[in-house]
């Protein structure tokens, strides 16, 4: 093991890891739960040491890939323990004034009320929800292809753009139209999809976490991502993706501006992400390695 074996998504988490740990000591005091926060994020430098290993094995090596995606719940859970109960301000009037200097209106509290439809908050909030099948999707594909190459491509671009969202919770928190304001009417959320988005945020929902909104962030970076991979696979992601970005605001759980900030996000991370993986040969592991017996197995399309 040795730090010249990390790899740029190595880097990444750790450093994310280490400003995190640093940040929960800042408020730890009068918040005890941090302390854990602090110590778990300390450890990812370590995490990403251990997989620079090169006795793990196949399996081993195919987490390597993708444990990045699996540490994203941890992630983001952590979120609202850094909130410290609430404790830490949040940036919502200011959202809101943004909101209506550019559209004149607080579109995601007054849309639904002005457009209401029980098909739309059906399909909108489905929607919502895919996006729980959106960003794990295709690094799964890849990694069961063997496709070092796109996946390695693909981890960085959605990690970069999670990464990215999360250090602007964590230093500009806004808490968005979910915590803000009332829920929409009963029967606006009366249908199955609705039901489930609403059970999976009351387990789950990180407060301060609404701006940039990191649905439409990391949605747009996996459907693109996924493209310069796949490109039937990323036209298949494309119309939900689509749909998210609508949802987010028609559902009322970000400022339409949230979502205008997600598509810049994804744009930017994107964009590092071309240049970063260039510069670290990333055009070179195209090549899914030897098969056995010497044999060469076809190149990526």
């Amino acid at each position: 093991m040795a730090l010249r074996g990390f790899r740029p998504i190595d880097w990444l988490l750790s450093a994310y890891g280490l400003v995190v740990a640093v940040t929960a000591l800042i408020r730890l005091p009068g918040f005890p739960p941090l302390g854990w926060i602090a110590l778990a994020h300390a450890l990812i430098p370590l995490l990403a040491l251990l997989c620079t290993s090169e006795r793990i094995g196949r399996t081993g090596r195919v987490l390597r890939e993708v444990y990045p995606i699996i540490l994203l719940g941890g992630l983001y859970a952590a979120l609202d323990v850094l909130a410290a109960g609430g404790r830490v301000p949040v940036h919502d009037l200011a959202v809101q004034r943004w909101e209506e200097a550019l559209f004149g209106t607080q579109v995601s509290r007054e849309w639904w009320q002005a457009r209401p439809s029980v098909f739309w908050s059906t399909v909108l909030h489905a929607s919502y929800f895919a996006y729980y099948v959106i960003v794990p999707a295709p690094a799964l594909w890849f990694a069961w292809q063997r496709r070092p190459g796109p996946l390695r491509w693909y981890v960085f671009a959605v990690m970069t753009t999670f990464v990215a969202c999360y250090l602007w919770f964590i230093f500009f928190p806004v808490a968005g139209p979910y915590y803000e304001w009332p829920w929409p009417e009963a029967w606006f959320l009366d249908n199955g999809p609705a039901r489930l988005v609403y059970a999976t945020l009351a387990r789950g929902s990180s407060y301060g976490a609404a701006f940039p909104s990191s649905h439409v962030a990391a949605a747009v970076a996996a459907a693109v991502a996924a493209w310069r991979g796949d490109r039937a696979l990323g036209a298949a992601l494309a119309p939900p993706t689509l749909l998210l970005t609508v949802a987010v605001v028609y559902c009322q759980m970000h400022y339409a501006v949230d979502a205008l900030a997600g598509v810049l996000m994804a744009g930017a991370c994107l964009a590092l992400t071309a240049g970063v993986m260039k510069g670290a040969g990333g055009s070179n592991e195209n090549r899914p390695p030897a098969a056995a017996g010497g044999r060469s197995r076809p190149r990526d399309g």
